[in-house]
């Protein structure tokens, strides 16, 4: 069967689906419609601060409980390791009603509340509340420029640094309504409510109101207690106008007794349910992303300009004159020249730690698979920040399957190199328990940090579990499964033979591991701007959704880490330095070593908010995690790279 046909036929009937489906979307989560003064819920996650990036239940400060009590919403695994923890809330909205509430009188406030809520107003935490899966978002202007933000302040301290703090007491709403018009728009979900469809079938029962945005402006106003305590939740209460003056703001102080309202407004609006998140996903400094793509450009073509000096004239011209002689003065050439033709016989020698680079390379091939896909399926709309923790979640998902390739990829290597698949059981186990392990003694530390801390971020016991068991049921099975066919696999054969006794090194005047940091140098340059924005979005509280940019910027560090390498490589090779292996592998994979260099610079000088050595201890930690798989991966890249390479090289010359 011929594929010319096949393609025009596939890639006509795309055309032809995309013109019968009038819209299609995936991002997001099932859209929901609402008629007249149908209930609407809030629901409120952890109290998050950039200040400490220790998160908090919104239920350890005295909040209004909800008449039902407290209720936990199901969460998967990405958010329960992000420290998410989604409560129900008393906020009770009814579409298309206008209306001032009130909510609940505190009890006084006693010593324990009253120092929490001063340390958390101080430490700039934030309540994160949702409607209808979209968080809340306020505006504030700063020198004449309009910023936005998710979530509002527990409470406000003043500029001049004052003793007295004031509690966040009452809640402008603003609720942005769209109404359904079933334009033909089949719209599929992935958000948390789960998968579905809305058809043509659908649309009548579909009409109603969409809720397309969700703003709020925060007040302290300082109520008369034995006035709000006669009213009971749900009452209504006159229009509330936010104070200027701070003598008529609520103090937090011991004795206090703390009133809770809000007020809600329904807004017509021309925004449609599929652009909804728009506004938490502007892309801001696309120039600087394009100008981090051009840079990176640059490094690859200039890296390219070298590998191409290398292959076709130097390495072609001495394989062409090696080749034109004969056999005698083959002989005689091989005891005049000098370099990479000299290691012939050791060139494929065994490297120190073969059993670990094999690990590591097992490893590397998997973070890299599972980065790839992840990366893909997000630059293509399937992971949307609409689907909290799905990309956590997927990631996990990918990593876990992948363990299948990582175990192939390691004993194959380590067949290749010891020319017999003995041991490949232990090479299995150790793919599978490497990377893994190193996450899992980090993860502890810092989780023993954080229950120290009451954090909602600190993993509960039934996690571990969870995590042992995806762990020891799922990735340590599939790795062996990889493992075993790895040693049915055909090794690759090495095109010229190894002598008995190795070749001395001749000695050289600077020492061989400085050029392999300094190459770490040229992939980080492709990627450290791309790395800023990653880095903002993880610990300030931003979304990152520009995985276009994110996918071009991984594509272009996987070439400039194969031509690093290949480069060095060589450059060992010429100086008739034949141990290689272990060169290749870190000659990419240091980089990771300035992306760690680099999260501290963040930590000092774009993070001077962060406080205290509990939060800086948890930066730390996770970037040092980060830098690990960042190493195995580009260090994989690198190494293969350069194995296909001299295999390459070598397999052109003549040997008796």
């Amino acid at each position: 069967m011929e594929l010319k046909p096949f393609i025009c036929w596939v890639f006509i009937s795309v055309i032809v689906f995309a013109q019968v489906s009038n819209g299609f979307y995936l991002p997001g989560s099932y859209m929901h419609t609402y008629s007249d003064k149908d209930p609407i819920y809030a629901k409120v996650n952890s109290l998050t601060s950039i200040e400490t990036e220790l998160p908090f239940s919104y239920y350890s400060l005295p909040y209004c409980p909800p008449l039902g009590g407290i209720k936990k919403s199901a969460e998967n695994l990405g958010e329960l390791l992000m420290g998410d923890q989604i409560d129900n809330s008393p906020y009770r909205f009814r579409m298309n009603f206008n209306e001032t509430i009130y909510l609940c009188t505190t009890l006084p406030l006693n010593e324990h509340e009253v120092k929490l809520l001063k340390q958390r107003t101080r430490d700039l935490y934030q309540v994160n509340m949702i409607l209808d899966n979209l968080p809340v978002m306020r505006y504030t202007t700063q020198n004449g420029v309009k910023i936005q933000w998710t979530g509002f302040p527990v409470g406000y301290t003043p500029s001049d640094g004052g003793a007295a703090d004031y509690i966040i007491n009452h809640l402008k709403f603003t609720v942005l309504v769209h109404e359904y018009e079933g334009s033909g728009v089949e719209i599929i979900g992935t958000g948390e409510e789960g998968p579905g469809v809305i058809t043509e079938a659908d649309k009548k029962k579909a009409s109603g109101y969409e809720i397309v945005g969700f703003q709020v402006v925060p007040c302290s106003i300082k109520f008369d207690p034995e006035v709000m305590t006669k009213l009971h939740m749900y009452d209504n209460v006159s229009a509330i106008s936010c104070p200027n003056e701070l003598d008529k703001y609520q103090v937090i102080k011991e004795q206090e007794r703390v009133s809770f309202t809000y007020e809600v407004e329904f807004v017509k609006s021309d925004i449609r349910w599929p652009s909804r998140w728009d506004a938490y996903l502007k892309m801001e400094g696309s120039r600087v992303h394009w100008f981090s793509i051009l840079n990176s450009l640059m490094v690859i073509f200039f890296l390219a300009g070298i590998v191409f000096v290398i292959f076709l004239r130097t390495v072609r011209r001495d394989l062409t004159r090696y080749e034109e002689l004969d056999k005698e003065a083959q002989a005689q050439m091989n005891e005049e020249l000098s370099g990479w033709k000299l290691v012939v016989g050791d060139v494929f020698r065994e490297p120190d730690c073969s059993k670990l680079l094999c690990v590591m390379v097992g490893d590397g091939v998997q973070i890299l698979g599972m980065a790839a896909v992840t990366i893909v399926f997000a630059a293509l709309g399937f992971m949307s920040p609409a689907s909290r923790g799905m990309l956590l979640t997927g990631m996990i998902i990918l990593y876990l399957i992948l363990g299948i390739v990582a175990g192939y990829v390691s004993v194959r290597l380590w067949r290749t190199i010891k020319g017999t698949p003995e041991g490949w059981r232990s090479i299995s186990w150790s793919a599978a328990c490497f990377f893994p392990g190193i996450a899992f003694i980090i993860l502890t530390v810092l989780n023993f940090i954080l229950w120290s801390s009451n954090s909602t971020g600190a993993l509960p016991i039934s996690l571990y579990f969870e995590l042992f068991f995806l762990w020891f049921c799922i990735s340590v099975p599939l790795t062996l499964i990889g493992g075993f066919m790895g040693t049915k696999a055909q090794p690759i054969e090495y095109p010229v033979r190894t002598n008995q006794i190795p070749r001395e090194i001749p000695a050289r005047k600077y020492p061989s591991w400085l050029l392999v940091l300094g190459a770490g140098t040229l992939p980080f340059g492709t990627l450290f701007i791309e790395l800023f924005f990653i880095l903002s979005s993880i610990w300030l509280g931003r979304f990152y959704y520009v995985f276009g940019f994110l996918l071009v910027v991984l594509l272009l560090l996987v070439i400039v880490c194969a031509e690093v390498s290949v480069v060095l490589t060589y450059m060992h090779l010429c100086v008739e330095d034949w141990r290689w292996w272990w060169k290749a592998f870190f000659a990419s994979g240091s980089v990771a070593l300035y992306v760690f260099l680099y999260s501290i610079n963040y930590l000092v000088f774009d993070l001077q908010s962060l406080s205290g050595p509990v939060s800086a201890t948890l930066y730390l930690g996770y970037s040092l995690l980060m830098a690990v798989a960042i190493m195995l991966s580009t260090g994989t890249i690198g190494f293969l790279m350069s194995f296909y390479f001299v295999h390459y090289l070598f397999s052109s010359v003549k040997i008796d």
